[in-house]
């Protein structure tokens, strides 16, 4: 079983999207950590609620292309739609793979890449995945998630007190 770090995200109905993901993902992995939940202002397209983020630990036996698909299927029953040329829009719920073991690569047809690579530019990734591995080195930045999500600005960024199960 590898142990694999998600990002999460959502900004239509929260409170109820991102549970009902953790209960899916559940179904077909199995969640070790759930980090905080933050309240973030948007980025690129801000004509939009504030999203809530967090990071999540799965372990599971699938390979890449498997996961994305599992987690493309929980989108898609979540009520996800892809706004074609605006990669910042609303969403009732965004599943992404950000880290997985110490590995570093690329994956699916988009393609898709491993550490991903919001990481390093965005405390909405990183200060969730810093919260649940802080001593974790990035696989190609070198720097620990710690010192990476202390390197991004926080502004506006709020913990909330909603711990989705």
């Amino acid at each position: 079983m590898d142990t694999v770090y998600l990002a999460v995200g959502s900004n239509i109905a929260p409170r109820e999207n991102i549970p009902a993901a953790i209960a899916l993902l559940r179904e077909h992995v199995t969640v070790t950590a759930i980090s905080s939940v933050y309240r973030t202002p948007p980025t690129g397209y801000l004509d939009q609620d504030d999203f809530y983020n967090l990071a999540l630990a799965v372990q599971t036996d699938r390979d890449p292309e498997g996961l994305r698909a599992l987690l493309d299927q929980i989108e898609h029953a979540l009520g996800r739609v892809r706004v074609k040329g605006n990669k910042a829009a609303p969403r009732t719920i965004d599943l992404d793979i950000a880290l997985w073991g110490s590995r570093a690569f690329t994956y699916t047809d988009r393609p898709r890449r491993v550490p991903h690579p919001d990481i390093l530019a965005f405390a909405h990734t990183a200060v969730p995945l810093a919260e649940l591995a802080p001593d974790y080195v990035h696989p190609t930045d070198g720097r620990t998630l710690r010192a990476i999500a202390a390197s991004l600005p926080t502004d506006n960024f709020v913990q909330l007190d909603f711990k989705p199960e």
